[in-house]
């Protein structure tokens, strides 16, 4: 009889949530809100993954590490923590957690501040990701799109063989790989076995990994020193192995999903939960105080305690432009 492999869900908590400010805050960035029937991102991506992992890690950073801490201790929920010093992107993140597991555990990757509905697709997709794995490959989930999303990366695919990543594109390319039919939205989530993982970091970003093992020989309970971290070159697990490896495979996922990434596609969660819009479509959060708009269409209001923001919803990306501005000039704005 053929053993079960060892399942580990492992959540990457680093974002700061740029374009969702000033909900979203250095102090309490967008994955801890408590936005969702009184759930926060966070907690809903543990609960999601809980019946299909035997292990749970969290790798987060010093500054947010109690905010997950406390999310798992109101669920009692045992888990590794990894505690970075510095943010160094995600190959580095990735693969402080596969130093952390046995070269054959199988590890689901994800984010910690993405909306998941149809959870029947969505086990679907990831037990073909793990079959996928226990076969040596690395998985990415693309998920097949439902309109020309310029806010996210897109899959270009064959079957389950992916092609090419391609950055998050203009309009007119968007409506193009629409048309095409074989583009898949980039989820940002993986699954490989640790082993697999790092022996292709290693071919490819030798140097990543070298300073990743160091950094992480020197752990002290899953903190990691500050010294060593620095050493470790910032890129992404798409360009330091999505990119260049030729075990990677696509599961083509139909599972309903959203990184939540700008205030349009909150905007579009709130509405398919009941969320009050007035008859232009303009909508509050934030505040129950009676709001009023007049002559707008499509606007949305976010107040909090410190700063109020007035966007257009279709203008969504351009907030990070005044994330951007308030670090230079008003960073206490950000907290």
């Amino acid at each position: 009889m053929e053993n079960k492999p060892s399942i580990t869900h492992v959540i990457l908590t680093g974002g700061v949530g740029s374009r969702l400010w000033p909900l979203s805050r250095k102090s309490q960035p967008k994955q801890y809100l408590d936005l969702f029937d009184g759930k926060s991102l966070f907690e809903m991506t543990v609960e999601r993954n809980r019946s299909i992992a035997d292990k749970i890690m969290v790798v987060g950073n010093i500054d947010n590490c109690h905010l997950s801490r406390k999310v798992m201790d109101k669920s009692s929920t045992p888990y590794i923590d990894i505690i970075e010093s510095t943010p160094r992107n995600t190959a580095a993140a990735i693969a402080f957690a596969a130093f952390a597991s046995d070269p054959d555990a199988i590890l689901i990757v994800t984010p910690s501040d993405h909306i998941i509905d149809a959870m029947e697709q969505y086990e679907e997709a990831i037990k073909e990701a793990i079959d996928k794995a226990s076969k040596g490959y690395i998985v990415t989930f693309g998920i097949i799109p439902t309109k020309p999303e310029t806010g996210y990366g897109y899959i270009e695919r064959k079957g389950d063989d992916v092609l090419s990543f391609r950055e998050k594109p203009n309009q007119v390319t968007a409506k193009d790989f629409i048309a095409k039919g074989n583009f898949l939205w980039n989820s940002g989530m993986f699954c490989f076995k640790a082993g697999v993982f790092l022996e292709e970091l290693k071919a490819f970003k030798p140097e990543v990994y070298e300073k990743s093992k160091i950094a992480w020989d020197s752990n002290v309970n899953g903190n990691l020193d500050l010294a060593l971290s620095l050493e470790i070159p910032s890129i992404s697990i798409d360009y330091a192995v999505m990119e260049r490896s030729k075990k990677i495979k696509v599961v083509s996922s139909t599972f309903d999903w959203s990184d939540l990434g700008s205030f349009e596609s909150v905007y579009d969660y709130l509405v398919s939960t009941g969320h009050p819009v007035d008859n232009n479509g303009n909508m509050v959060i934030g505040t129950n105080n009676y709001t009023a708009f007049v002559g707008l269409k499509n606007t949305i209001f976010v107040s909090t305690e410190t700063a109020n923001l007035i966007l257009q919803k279709e203008n969504s990306q351009d907030v990070k432009n005044i994330y951007n501005q308030l670090e230079r000039e008003n960073p206490d704005l950000l907290q």
